[in-house]
């Protein structure tokens, strides 16, 4: 009976030490999770304030960045509010400018109209003066008349008539002669200015065309595909296009030469089509040949309808977009004549607005001057009939259709508008560098100016100045007296201006010179 107690306190007693070593085990395994987890906590403690550290420099930084950009933005605005102030001062001095130009333009026109009326005043006060002079010298001559001998009535008076119809006549032409150098002198500054005005604010290439066409190279390796092997290639394409092909004349790109300009244009395009698509043999230079040709019409209509716009010109028929775009290829001494007419319509505008002039008709008739020249080669007569004839059989109006036929004097000038655009031909053919010809023409023309004005009674001899721009005549004194030279230099040029066709303009100086010697001894 001792003995099962004994073992009964044993177990227990065994039991409290196990389980006493199994707290000691799980407190130390606790103390030892909760060293683990405080230094964990420590851990996210250190990241956690090295975080926060990092969010705060990073809120001063955009802080400082708002503040960056809010002074930027106040400087952008200031910059904008002085920009806009500029604009209006701009504006303000535009309108002054204008204002001043409008100013100038009035006062100019009424001096005009002051010195017209004074030339027509002094005119009349000759015309008053020669009066009474008639009448004081018919009183003195039949004084004279009545004390002379030999001389019956009739014959005194009509000898007196004569005399007085000769003083008569001389003292209204000086009169007239010189209100018209006055008129001219006031005209002739008063066009110069507004031509000047016109040719500055019309600033466009003035390079005459040329024979070749050069192409860049898309990489140095594509000059040896476009010869081909053994010259194959560059072969092929120059017997099908007619266009000669030089690799070598420039670094980094090809040469196209040709005279003929359409094919030069076809063999352009195709060969820009070959080096785009890099593959360049026979069979495909046919290829790119063909789709050149196929698209030239294409490429017509484009070339019109850009030129319409950069003239300013809306509103024109198919047809005659298509006749313009032609011209793009066609060239007048040098001068491309779709070129020509874009920048005629622009100076015709400028010319239209300086003189109160309907700028519409101006920069339309100017800009469809020469559409004529597309069809001479197929329609019989001068370009600007045939033009004039399609303009209006498309529908154009009768101003600019007159202005089309007008602008080489074929028919007389309608409207002032078709003046502004022979003016504008005019100035566009003639600005440096438009235009050239051939030595053989030159010549030839030079020679047929002088023939021409040597044909006039009168003239001992011609000479050609300035490129054929002046002529000088030389005339006999004892043949022309110093009252017939004005007419004879107006019957000369209009006689140039008849039969002879000339870029720009002739102008004529006729000198009188008369010599005295007399030998002493």
């Amino acid at each position: 009976m001792e003995a099962g107690p004994i073992a009964t306190v044993t177990g227990l007693l065994g039991a409290c030490l196990v389980a006493l070593i199994l707290v000691l085990v799980a407190r130390r395994e606790a103390a030892a999770q909760r060293a683990r987890a405080e230094q964990d906590v420590a851990s996210i403690k250190d990241e956690a304030r090295a975080l926060l550290a990092d969010a705060d420099r990073r809120e001063r930084r955009l802080a400082d960045r708002e503040r960056a950009l809010a002074s930027d933005r106040a400087e952008v605005e200031e910059l904008d509010r002085k920009a806009r102030t500029r604009a209006q001062e701009a504006a303000d001095a535009r309108q002054e400018a204008t204002r001043l130009l409008d100013e100038a333009q009035r006062e100019a026109d009424r001096r005009l109209a002051a010195a017209e009326r004074d030339a027509q005043s002094r005119l009349a006060e000759a015309d008053a003066i020669a009066g009474r002079r008639v009448l004081d010298a018919e009183r003195d001559a039949l004084a004279e008349l009545e004390s002379t001998s030999g001389l019956t009535r009739e014959d005194a008076l009509e000898e007196l008539r004569r005399r007085l119809v000769d003083r008569a006549a001389n003292d209204a032409a000086a009169h007239v002669r010189r209100a018209e150098a006055q008129a001219r002198r006031t005209a002739e500054a008063r066009a110069r200015r507004i031509v000047t005005t016109a040719v500055q604010r019309t600033a466009v290439a003035t390079s005459a065309q040329a024979s070749t066409t050069s192409l860049p190279l898309p990489s140095d390796d594509m000059k040896g595909r476009i010869i081909g092997k053994e010259g194959r290639n560059i072969r092929a394409f120059e017997a099908l296009t007619g266009v000669n092909v030089l690799v070598d004349e420039q670094p980094g790109a090809v040469v196209l030469s040709c005279f003929d300009a359409e094919r030069r244009e076809v063999a352009q395009v195709a060969l820009e089509a070959l080096m785009a698509d890099g593959r360049i043999h026979p069979q495909r230079i046919e290829a790119a040949y063909a789709e050149a040709l196929a698209s030239a019409e294409e490429r017509t209509d484009a070339a019109g309808h850009d030129a319409a716009e950069r003239a300013g010109v809306a509103d024109l028929h198919p047809e005659l977009v298509r006749t313009l775009g032609r011209l793009r290829l066609r060239t007048s001494y040098g001068q491309n004549v779709l070129e020509h007419l874009v920048e005629s319509a622009l100076l015709a505008a400028q010319l239209a607005a300086e003189t109160d002039m309907d700028v519409a008709v101006a920069r339309r008739g100017a800009f469809l001057h020469d559409v004529g020249k597309a069809l001479t080669s197929e329609v019989p007569g001068t370009h600007a009939a045939v033009g004039a004839d399609l303009a209006r059989r498309l529908g154009e109006s009768d101003e600019v259709v007159n202005a089309i036929a007008a602008h080489h004097d074929e028919v007389p000038p309608a409207t002032v508008e078709a003046v502004l655009v022979q003016v504008a031909d005019a100035i566009s053919a003639a600005r440096p560098g438009a235009r050239r010809e051939e030595l053989d023409q030159y010549v030839e023309r030079m020679d047929k100016l002088e023939q021409l004005v040597s044909e006039h009674d009168g003239v001992r001899r011609a000479l050609v100045m300035s490129a054929g721009h002046e002529v000088r005549v030389v005339v006999e004194p004892s043949a022309v007296v110093d009252a017939d030279l004005p007419q004879l230099a107006v019957r000369i040029a209009r006689h140039i201006e008849r039969d002879l066709a000339y870029p720009g303009e002739i102008k004529v100086t006729v000198v009188r010179e008369t010599r005295a010697s007399a030998t002493a001894g």
